[in-house]
């Protein structure tokens, strides 16, 4: 019969069972957990936890993939967060206290006012909108609230680039608001309108004493069901081709590239931006924590809002 070396509470001295009850009660960390510590504090330097690279020990991000080796945690709500970002996705506030959200400027910590730009660092409050903002660009309406953002406007607003998107953007939306002829019966309908029209006219002008070859006909805009959509499919494309030319490439400066972008936007179009920092769909770059990766806006289709990550004010 093989020999039980089972040990039982009942064969322990007392230290021994206070000992094996500490050990029990210790908290277990994760094999994964351990593993990562193991890798990270490695005697040649820092090992990246996403690609497993070793850098040197000073290294912020990781000289293979790019991605940074240590995470931080947002001030405000303690959310992790990337070094190099200067705005929380989760509670939606700038965090840098150092650099002026609205023209990019070093600052000490303490100024209530931008020694550079002179804005306040409390917010701006948009006079069309009336939202309160971080940054040079209204987020909601797209409005410029600073100086350098109304002259950054105003030089984008000269581009040929920028003059054809503005031109696309309204035809665009022309089309979008058409009512097209859905059956032949509509078609019909529509000139009878166009005829009491003249007739009307015509009469009204018999009254004046004017010659009724004065009233000109008006020729319907109205389209075709299938001749509307094939000429919104050929704006967007176009629309879509001109955006993507226009892709704001990396910068070094979050602010000028969150600046640039919204001053690119052109007005009375639905438009949603879309970063290259993780491929999200954000209302605005004033939602994204990192625009210095670069990014680009999209046309925003019906009922897509639900796609947008950062909806919150």
């Amino acid at each position: 019969m093989p020999e039980d070396n089972t040990i039982r509470p009942e064969q322990m001295t007392t230290d021994e069972q206070l000992l094996q009850h500490k050990e029990l009660a210790r908290p277990q960390q994760p094999d994964s957990t351990i593993q990562t510590q193991a890798a990270v504090q490695t005697a040649e330097g820092i090992a990246c936890p996403f690609c497993g690279t070793v850098n040197e020990p000073g290294a912020v991000f990781c000289l293979s993939c790019g991605k940074p080796l240590r995470m931080g945690a947002c001030p405000n709500c303690g959310s992790e967060m990337e070094p190099d970002a200067d705005f929380c996705e989760v509670c939606h506030h700038y965090i840098k206290t150092d650099v002026c959200s609205f023209c990019g400027a070093p600052l000490n910590g303490s100024e209530a006012y931008c020694s550079e730009c002179g804005s306040p660092r409390g917010g701006i409050v948009c006079p069309t909108c009336h939202s309160l903002n971080d940054f040079a660009f209204c987020k909601q309406c797209g409005r410029p609230l600073t100086d350098e953002a109304r002259q950054l406007a105003a030089e984008m607003s000269q581009r040929p680039e920028f003059q054809e998107l503005v031109n696309l953007a309204r035809e665009y939306e022309q089309l979008q608001l058409q009512v097209p002829f859905m059956s032949e019966r509509d078609v019909v309908r529509d000139q009878m309108n166009q005829k009491l029209r003249e007739r009307v006219l015509s009469l009204l002008a018999k009254d004046r004493g004017e010659a009724a070859e004065t009233v000109k006909p008006v020729v319907s805009k109205r389209l075709s069901k299938e001749e509307l959509g094939r000429q919104k499919n050929e704006r967007l494309e176009l629309l879509t081709r001109l955006l993507d030319s226009m892709a704001l490439p990396p910068m070094p400066s979050p602010v000028k590239a969150r600046n640039y972008a919204m001053a690119q936007k052109p007005l009375g179009i639905r438009l949603a931006w879309v970063c290259n920092y993780k491929h999200a769909i954000h209302s605005s770059p004033c939602g994204c924590a990192k625009p210095h990766m670069g990014g680009k806006w999209i046309v925003l289709g019906k009922n897509s809002k639900q796609e947008i990550k950062d909806d919150k004010s």
